[in-house]
């Protein structure tokens, strides 16, 4: 992977657009979470969302303050990316309470994924505020452990959590496509000379794989 100094891309634009759609995300995953936590079967699932909602909007707060910091308003950032993600979530309606956690692991490992490889081509600052918000936590394995705990409880869910899971990382491996080449600071494989529908295919490739061994690792076929 390349780093900043590789590259003759402005990073401050590399940096503003990565950070511009990392906040909109974390905005619109409270939003979403906070939602959904109000379908959880317990009041301890309940709880459990509306926490992982918390640590989502303090993400959100932390970007903001670094675009802030970069002088850059963070609404300007996020608002090329508004439209895009709001038709994703659109297309992507949950059906019930599984498929809410299932799509909530689904677009929190994709993302980071896609976002810890474009922070290698960012100023070291900006990479750790990328790490602190991209790096698998406690949310990641907290939704982890949600959809274990139901796939154990009702194995009938196996075969529709599997195909729900089957389509919300094709539409994301399609919204990535479509930031990439709208985007296309956020090209990464741009840097080291590659055309942008090429680069973009191989970054959506990696994300498919690292998809594929989460499903697996559930007990799921990817």
């Amino acid at each position: 992977m390349g780093t900043s100094q590789d590259s003759n891309a402005p990073v401050g634009t590399l940096a503003i657009e990565l950070l511009g759609a990392m906040a909109y995300g974390e905005l619109s995953a409270f939003g979403r979470l906070s939602a959904d936590s109000r379908h959880a079967p317990t009041l301890r699932d309940r709880a459990m969302l509306g926490k992982i909602a918390v640590g989502a909007y303090g993400n959100f707060a932390m970007i903001s303050d670094h675009l802030a910091g970069l002088g850059v308003d963070p609404e300007d950032a996020m608002l090329p990316f508004q439209r895009s993600f709001d038709h994703f979530h659109e297309r992507t309606r949950p059906g019930d309470w599984y498929e809410s956690v299932m799509k909530a692991y689904v677009i929190d490992t994709v993302s980071a994924d896609f976002y810890r490889t474009v922070a290698g081509f960012l100023d070291a600052r900006t990479q750790v505020v990328v790490h602190q918000v991209a790096s698998a936590d406690h949310a990641t394995e907290a939704l982890r452990m949600l959809l274990r705990k139901a796939l154990a409880d009702d194995p009938r869910l196996a075969s529709r959590l599997a195909l729900w899971a089957r389509r919300l990382v094709g539409e994301a491996l399609t919204q990535a496509q479509r930031v990439g080449l709208e985007h296309p600071w956020l090209g990464p494989v741009l840097k080291a000379g590659g055309e942008a529908r090429e680069a973009v295919g191989r970054l959506t490739a990696d994300l498919a794989a690292g998809h594929g061994q989460r499903m697996s690792g559930l007990g799921l076929a990817p």
